[in-house]
């Protein structure tokens, strides 16, 4: 059996459905009270911020391992150094301007290798040095040269806090603290987890 519709059986149809759409829509979202209004914006908010991202309120909740201390009032805190499966460690944390006025990121800290500089401004300067074992790891890169880290820093303004990684290889199991550096940063010791 089949059933042809002419075009404005078609377009009631079309309109028919539309107006049951709009009339659940409204039928989910009324009879609310404040409390129910607040729940979509809070989510819709998480979403936007990457979701998976602590916000500025929880990096400044957690104890840094390590506070580095940079030139023109930047400020590098390690909040996690995990240890992969992978046979790498990721280091994370935020990069603030603790100053009031704009500060341009200083060059030096994307390193002097060629290979990483051409890929823009990041952190590919930092390394991981391990005293206790006389090693010194590099950020890792990608097979086209790319560092394994926070890329596209340019300027942060006065207050202005990011978050940050970098990846490294890992060092031998056994070895828990190393010391972490970065171009134009006091160095800092940090604890490996896991």
């Amino acid at each position: 059996m089949s059933i042809r519709f002419t075009g404005n059986a078609r377009r009631g149809i079309v309109a028919l459905t539309v107006v049951a759409g709009l009339a659940l829509g409204a039928a989910s979202c009324g009879g609310g009270g404040d409390s129910e209004d607040k729940k979509p914006n809070s989510s819709a908010s998480a979403s936007r911020s990457g979701g998976s991202q602590p916000s500025a309120q929880e990096g400044q909740s957690e104890t840094p391992l390590a506070e580095l201390k940079g030139a023109k009032g930047l400020l590098l805190r390690i909040t996690s150094a995990a240890r992969d499966a992978g046979g790498f460690i990721t280091v994370s944390g935020n990069l603030k301007n603790d100053g009031a006025k704009s500060v341009v990121i200083p060059s030096q800290m994307s390193g002097d290798e060629t290979e990483v500089i051409k890929h823009g401004p990041s952190l590919g300067g930092a390394t991981l040095v391990d005293s206790k074992g006389k090693k010194r790891y590099y950020v890792l890169r990608d097979t086209e040269g790319r560092p394994l880290t926070t890329t596209g820093l340019t300027t942060l303004e006065g207050g202005q806090e990011l978050p940050v990684f970098m990846q490294f290889p890992a060092p031998p199991a056994g070895t828990a603290d190393v010391a972490l550096q970065l171009p134009t940063f006091s160095s800092g010791t940090i604890k490996i987890s896991g």
